[in-house]
């Protein structure tokens, strides 16, 4: 689910607004000690924390700080106040921005990539190493190796990983309507030709429903899916346009696994199978349309973040309604063990990182270090504790929750609550949140599981790839191959986007190659040999544990 975002020439830019999305909250944090004792921590709670906040993806809107139940708690119960700054529909552009008129926020947060890693090198990042080595919470549950991956160039810590772990987990693959799928005869739905005879047979009988709902594809959504369906042992590439070959790292449009899946999601796309508009639309349309019950087959890197709500809203018009999980779909021939619609690694997703601009970074990372404890993962997955809620404190070990009757008997409202928390959990705990929930569930019967907790454990869990071998491949962007990387991406969204809409299998593949010959003259073998390198440096630290 990784996206990077290419920040430009830092020029001046007039008329920046970049101010926080307007909240009912009013005030100002006071000037407050930054640096405390090496033996003091912060104190969440003794005093008014005001911080501003910047996910960086085009896509992502930080809900409303305090309208929901888990982060309500938060703001009265230790008194942090967060507010958002509006992406205004480019990321690329509002961070270019913010940079530009020196009004950074204090927390950006967004993939381990190309924009962050100019920031850090800009000098606009504050290293984190000490208070990692003050802060209980994230030194335990991340450990050495983790942390270590995690250096820059510089010896420094600069980002506070987002679900880092060291297990298989993840939510990416292919979610059915349970309600067109039985009136249709509930067919064997395994292979790519399976999938595509159930897409016509939806056409043909609803033709008021998506047959296969992408998401938003420009970000590689559901498209990335179908890649998978076409090639064992693949470990989404797309995001390096490149693939293994051998000890190498060869261009991504040479290889047969991806231009057969190019040539198929095209076929879709000519025969109204997949949303015309999956190029430009919106996660609300997406969300919409779920809701609705409209799609048929929704497969994305997260759909359980969407679906969890919308099977809930199905299911409590219908009990026999709602979605459900399948099998990774895989091309007939191929081993279906080995195909991978989604990757996990050990630091996980995205990070959050502090800026310079902070007033009092040390108070931030507090903050930040308990939401990734045992507390702060419990309020901001299960809601505020108490007796009403879905936990009441924890167990002798200060860790487990003690789940209430209402975890069972009111999923509904713990999935509403889930859904829009999932929206701000920055630094998610993996090993915690996984396995706390996963030990309960299996105490209870199958119909009083978490609809989201069955299908990670039935499904999604089980069909993620390691992808620890191919994380910090990217180039730094100030670097020959930084640069390179920079054109071959530009060349990349391009040629996906008209291979998508190509109008016949000709047309699809004259525009793979353009895009190979286009890539290679700029630069791109040079930047295959450097991820190359990266990838074989990887391997040797993993050989020696």
């Amino acid at each position: 689910m990784l996206v990077y975002f290419i920040v430009s020439m830092l020029v001046a830019c007039s008329g920046v607004d970049s101010k926080p999305v307007p909240t009912t909250d009013e005030g100002t944090t006071e000037d407050i000690q930054i640096n405390l004792p090496p033996d003091q921590l912060y104190e969440l709670g003794k005093e008014r924390l005001d911080i501003s906040f910047y996910g960086h993806y085009s896509y992502y809107s930080m809900p409303q700080w305090g309208a929901d139940p888990s982060s309500k708690w938060i703001k009265d119960n230790l008194n942090i106040h967060i507010k958002g700054i509006d992406v205004e529909g480019n990321g690329k552009q509002k961070l270019r921005k913010m940079i530009a008129s020196k009004q950074l926020p204090d927390i950006i947060w967004g993939d381990r990539g190309y924009d962050l890693e100019r920031l850090r090198e800009a000098g606009l990042l504050v290293p984190l190493d000490n208070y990692i080595d003050k802060y209980p919470n994230l030194k335990k549950w991340a450990g050495t190796k983790i942390l270590d991956l995690l250096r820059a160039p510089d010896g420094h810590i600069y980002y506070f990983p987002n679900y880092y772990t060291n297990k298989p987990y993840g939510n990416a693959g292919y979610v059915v309507n349970k309600r067109i799928y039985r009136e249709l005869g509930s067919p064997k739905l395994s292979t790519t030709n399976e999938l595509y005879d159930y897409l016509n047979k939806v056409k043909a009988n609803y033709p008021d429903v998506v047959p296969f709902e992408t998401g938003i594809a420009s970000e590689g959504q559901g498209i990335d899916q179908l890649f998978s369906a076409f090639k064992e042992n693949n470990y989404s590439f797309t995001r390096y346009y490149a693939v293994t070959s051998g000890d190498k790292m060869t261009s991504i449009y040479k290889d047969e696994g991806f231009r057969e899946s190019a040539l198929f999601v095209a076929k879709l796309v000519r025969e109204g199978l997949i949303t015309a508009d999956a190029w430009t639309q919106t996660d609300d349309q997406v969300s919409e349309k779920l809701m609705s019950g409209k799609v048929a087959v929704y497969a994305s890197a997260d759909p359980m973040r969407q679906v969890m709500l919308a099977n809930a809203e199905l299911v409590r018009k219908n009990p026999e309604d709602g979605y459900i999980f399948i099998d990774p779909i895989y091309k007939e021939g191929l081993d279906p063990n080995k195909i991978y619609p989604g990757t996990y690694n050990v630091l996980g997703w995205n990070v959050s990182t502090i800026t310079t601009s902070a007033k009092n970074p040390e108070a931030i990372f507090a903050m930040l270090d308990w939401m990734t404890g045992p507390e702060g993962s419990a309020v901001q997955m299960w809601g505020p504790p108490g007796p009403n809620g879905y936990w009441d404190g924890f167990k002798e070990d200060g860790i487990t929750p003690k789940f209430t009757s209402k975890y069972t008997s009111d999923p509904d409202g713990l999935s509403e609550i889930q859904a829009i928390s999932g929206e701000l959990i920055w630094v998610g705990n993996t090993v915690y949140l996984d396995q706390t929930k996963s030990d309960y569930e299996k105490t209870l019967p199958e119909d009083k599981r978490n609809w989201s907790t069955y299908w990670q454990q039935k499904v999604t869990w089980e069909s993620q790839g390691d992808a620890t071998p191919f994380i910090n491949l990217q180039p730094t962007p100030n670097s020959d191959e930084g640069r390179i990387f920079a054109r071959v991406k530009e060349i990349w969204l391009s040629a996906r986007s008209y291979a998508m809409y190509g109008q016949t299998d000709e047309e699809v593949l004259e525009i793979l190659d353009l895009a190979h010959k286009d890539s290679m003259e700029s630069g791109f073998q040079d930047y295959l040999d450097f991820i190359t390198s990266k990838w074989q440096e990887n391997l040797k630290v993993l050989n020696q544990e």
